[in-house]
């Protein structure tokens, strides 16, 4: 096997250009996929070195998808990640006006990130979903039933395609979080700027569970970056915790962390310790400014009277 990465694709998205920012100099092949899930399955069955694929997003947060297929299933592990700035573009095929679309296709994160664009410019315009935003693109001129696709600029010119409008995005900062992932066994050595990735488990839904685990975290003095709940798929109700957390595996405040939670959890998922490349991109502060300081009592009843 050649050194050979999946993506997803078709030719034209968002993670084909940072897979190629993150591989840069290196002799590579690229395989585009249709799914996330298709490819990491190719990684799965070894018909592929590694896989990049989109797992956060500032402005509509962490891509489901991504989190549920690496917390589930045969265990796979980020090796490498790599952020990147989107800017969406409302490609048509030539000679298309804007008075002329009647429905609009692109990825579901696409279309969030443009919601006030299009509430302005195409009201009450459908949506259709689509695998990705190049892929709605790619469509477009194979008697797709929409008329209009937001993607990439450099999607255009792949098929054949204008674009009508330009940085229709509602955010000038979004930026999106790729994750390279492979089969366990490529750990990399620390750096000291690393970032591990985990899915934790609890043993029952209890009061106090997720506090168990934060206070792991902080009796060890690990940062989280990122934190989020998601279903088990095993009954309404039932969640488990997909998190970030600064450091390596091999750093011995981590090391003590993750020994903690394996005695508090019924299962502890080592998604990988990878170099943490948030500095590629720009940092808005983020800091929040605080309320005027209200008298907790009286903030309270106001809430119990509905007064906020």
């Amino acid at each position: 096997m050649s050194n050979k990465y999946a993506y997803l694709g078709p030719v034209g998205t968002f993670t084909e250009t940072a897979l190629i920012a993150l591989t840069a100099g290196e002799d590579i092949e690229r395989t585009p996929a249709i799914s996330v899930q298709a490819a990491l399955k190719q990684v799965r069955s070894g018909e592929v070195n590694g896989a990049l694929v989109p797992i956060e997003n500032s402005v509509e947060g962490s891509v489901s998808g991504t989190v549920d297929e690496l917390s589930h299933g045969e265990l796979l592990q980020i090796v490498d990640e790599v952020a990147i700035p989107v800017e969406f573009s409302l490609l048509v095929r030539p000679g298309t006006k804007l008075s002329d679309i009647k429905k609009v296709a692109t990825h579901p994160h696409a279309q969030a990130q443009c919601r006030e664009w299009l509430a302005k410019n195409l009201p009450g315009i459908p949506v259709l979903p689509a695998m990705s935003t190049a892929a709605a693109a790619a469509d477009l001129n194979s008697q797709a039933n929409y008329d209009a696709a937001i993607a990439s600029a450099s999607a255009a010119p792949h098929y054949g395609l204008v674009s009508l409008a330009d940085g229709i995005g509602d955010k000038d900062a979004a930026w999106t979080r790729f994750v390279l992932v492979k089969k366990p066994g490529h750990l990399n050595k620390a750096t000291g700027h690393d970032k591990t990735t985990l899915a934790l488990f609890i043993k029952a839904d209890r009061p106090g569970a997720l506090l168990e685990i934060l206070t792991e975290f902080a009796k060890h003095s690990v940062n989280l970056t990122r934190l989020e709940s998601r279903p088990t798929k095993k009954q309404l109700g039932d969640y488990f915790f997909s998190l970030d957390a600064e450091g390596h595996i091999d750093d011995e405040k981590v090391g003590n962390a993750l020994k903690a939670l394996h005695r508090t959890c019924s299962d502890v998922k080592f998604l990988g310790s990878y170099p943490r490349h948030e500095e590629h991109g720009v940092m808005v502060d983020a800091t929040i400014t605080p309320q005027v300081e209200v008298d907790p009592e009286l903030w309270l009843a106001n809430l119990r009277k509905r007064n906020i």
